[in-house]
């Protein structure tokens, strides 16, 4: 379990904390920070991600960082590589960009996205993770090597690619396809292609933000991209329907459906921030304001929603 603060609000930590799945009896805590303030770990909704190795990985917001010095404890705006060891939390690896004291300045979280650790790969790194925040930067990282914390540059990154604006949620991975939601209101396509991502498609623009998108597959066939997009930051208090969108994953410049083709039919409900699409025996879970939205095929007997 992981936390941070509701809206900033202060003083709070980032915390992780670990109970035995068959007692709930606490196994072990982690704060992020207890020689400072901040490094909540709040992804956007997004969870924690783990190997095949027993590691468990999350990202850190704003905060005080000074691991890179002798017996530093805190990590803002850093990934962190953990593993349990008898009662405690173990930092085995961590990275930190190098221009993290102004990504603290100016509110532009590492930690707006969760990690997306990638199946192995050939080549130089096959173990490979994806992570953007709210800086506008989507940075491949090698999991067997994260790179900890250089001034001046990030020296160990796989590659950064600069995108139009930060992202929100997590990415979405499939068939060696990462698709990344950013605040510009697209969805992007990005291909695996010999150890680095290169950009393959993108959809048309939204009327509003999303953040984590999903696949729905038969195995590497018929893939569907589903991305719903909500609303932003400051209109909290802003009624507004969630929409529903649906593209060829194999081509996501092709929009397949969207909630207000037929509004009256199909509108969703008043959107959260955030909302992740759940894809389950052939229909689509939408979380909104109060309400679970349920979608399926349209036949005679059932209706759309």
């Amino acid at each position: 379990m992981t936390w941070a603060s509701s809206c900033d609000f202060g003083p709070y930590h980032g915390w992780i904390m670990a109970y035995d799945a068959h007692t709930l009896r606490q196994r072990a805590v982690l704060n992020t920070s207890p020689d400072g303030a901040k490094a909540g770990i709040w992804q956007s909704d997004a969870g924690p991600s783990a190997d095949e190795g027993g590691n468990i990985y999350v990202v850190t917001g704003n905060g005080d960082f000074n691991a890179a010095n002798a017996n530093g404890r805190n990590f803002g705006d850093s990934l962190l590589k953990l593993r349990l060891d008898g009662p405690n939390f173990v930092v085995r690896d961590y990275f930190t960009p190098f221009n993290q004291k102004i990504l603290d300045s100016k509110d532009q979280d590492l930690g707006s996205q969760g990690p997306v650790l990638l199946p192995a790969q050939m080549g130089a790194h096959p173990h490979l993770l994806v992570i953007a925040g709210k800086e506008g930067k989507l940075y491949l990282l090698n999991r067997d090597k994260l790179g900890k914390f250089h001034e001046g540059s990030d020296t160990d990154v796989v590659q950064t690619i600069i995108n139009e604006k930060g992202a929100y949620g997590a990415a979405a991975y499939w068939n060696g396809h990462i698709f990344l939601t950013d605040r510009s209101y697209i969805t992007r396509d990005f291909a695996l292609q010999a150890g680095k991502l290169v950009l393959k498609g993108a959809t048309a623009k939204m009327l509003s933000p999303a953040a984590t998108p999903i696949v729905s597959a038969d195995g590497t066939k018929n893939a569907i991209l589903w991305v719903v997009s909500t609303k932003e930051w400051n209109e909290a208090h802003m009624d507004r329907a969630a929409v529903l969108h649906a593209y060829d994953a194999n081509d996501i410049s092709h929009e397949l459906y969207n909630s207000e083709q037929n509004s009256n039919r199909d509108r969703a409900d008043m959107t959260v921030r955030f909302c992740m699409p759940t894809v389950a025996d052939g229909r689509i879970f939408i979380g909104a304001r109060g309400r679970l939205d349920v979608y399926g095929l349209l036949n005679k007997a059932t209706p759309r929603r």
